[in-house]
């Protein structure tokens, strides 16, 4: 999605030959494929785990993080290795999101008239919006220390990160709609 609002706004007269059918295959073909990587990597490494006899787990779902609390191997180089992968794969979408995002906000700051800027940023800010709301709740839900955390926190951030991103979408790329955000504003009273 950032390459397709890099291409529109960056290169609006190309856009129709470089977003063609063949490269919209070519980046759904590699999602799926890092996908199904990360998952194979995950799930090879979960049954190669032997667990202790207890097989209850604090969250709504089979978390990683939980069920490497409940095994009795050594799972150290198994998690190094899983651990290297996901920030490879994250740090690389990651940073082609912002380095995607620098040149079109370049782009856009060379646009001479105030409504081509303000429609061009208005195209990119549901996705920047979505796009961060999902890394900070990971952040949260990730980088934050093991020990110092309750299981009562750790299934509100795993609430947080699984189920709002998903609800938040379709609201904030809604929001373009004219109608929908005069709806809104009768709805609470703005102006």
């Amino acid at each position: 999605m950032t390459y397709d609002r890099y291409v529109a706004i960056c290169q609006p007269l190309h856009y129709d030959t470089i977003m063609n059918s063949r490269a919209c295959v070519q980046m759904a073909t590699g999602a799926w494929i890092s996908g199904i990587l990360y998952s194979v990597l995950h799930t090879g490494n979960t049954f190669a785990l032997t667990f202790f006899g207890g097989n209850m787990v604090d969250q709504f779902f089979c978390e990683i993080r939980q069920l490497l609390k409940l095994t009795c191997s050594d799972s150290y180089l198994s998690e190094v290795g899983v651990i290297a992968f996901s920030v490879c794969l994250v740090l690389g979408c990651f940073v082609f999101i912002i380095v995607s995002y620098v040149q079109i906000f370049k782009s856009v700051l060379r646009i001479p008239s105030v409504q081509g800027r303000h429609k061009a940023i208005s195209t990119c800010l549901p996705h920047l919006t979505v796009v961060s709301l999902f890394v900070c709740t990971c952040i949260f839900a990730y980088l934050k220390p093991t020990s110092s955390s309750t299981s009562a926190l750790d299934l509100v951030v795993a609430v947080l990160y699984s189920v709002l991103p998903p609800i938040v979408n379709p609201i904030i790329y809604r929001m373009r709609n004219k109608e929908i955000k005069a709806a809104l504003k009768r709805l609470t009273g703005c102006r």
